[in-house]
């Protein structure tokens, strides 16, 4: 059985008792190539015998390529969910065996077509805490040379250079609406940039 228990103490509110949740039961309802789906059955110490749908994914990582003249490197891809093109930071699933490091540096190389000097971590998050498991590590990347674009099957990419100023800008006026590429953006604002 798993519990889960943990004492809060954040922005000075703390939280007096240990909240506990026990797993009673777990089945899966789908396993896919990306993620798996499962109905949940934990016992609370507040609520009694709940059921909740869980997403269990690997985890991801991306990355943000900033250029010495200042620019980014953002990718525009189709997004089937969507029904349209997004813009965003290059990103991907963690594979097993891998960190997230390792999985930032191949997506930098495969979307975009650059190998980094230096990935930097400037953050980490959850992404969809509320049914989904998935953690994604994010990174700045400087010291960039050219490589060679690597699509998966299902990627149709266009890399998108832009200065840092316009993609901050296209976070503020909504064009960039992909979280995970609002947050890195926002993230890499408040970083040194000067060190490279």
């Amino acid at each position: 059985m798993l519990r889960t228990g943990s004492r809060f103490a954040h922005n000075g509110l703390t939280d007096q008792h240990i909240m506990s949740h026990e797993l009673i039961k777990r089945e899966y309802v789908h396993r896919g190539r990306i993620l798996d789906l499962s109905r949940s059955r934990f016992m609370s110490g507040a609520k009694g015998e709940v059921e909740i749908e869980i997403v269990h994914h690997n985890g991801g990582a991306g990355t943000l390529p900033l250029f010495d003249d200042g620019t980014v490197a953002l990718v525009r891809q189709w997004r089937y969910p969507l029904g349209r093109y997004s813009l965003e930071i290059a990103a991907g699933r963690i594979e097993p065996g891998h960190s997230p490091e390792d999985t930032a540096g191949r997506e930098l190389e495969e979307e975009l077509g650059y190998r980094a000097r230096e990935l930097r971590k400037i953050g980490e998050f959850f992404v969809a805490p509320g049914y989904c498991e998935e953690r994604l590590f994010v990174y700045l990347a400087t010291g960039l040379e050219a490589s060679e674009q690597k699509l998966d099957d299902d990627e149709e990419i266009e890399v998108v250079r832009m200065p840092f100023a316009e993609a901050l800008d296209r976070v503020h006026s909504g064009e960039i609406d992909d979280a995970k590429s609002i947050i890195t953006i926002l993230l890499a604002a408040k970083v040194d940039r000067s060190k490279k």
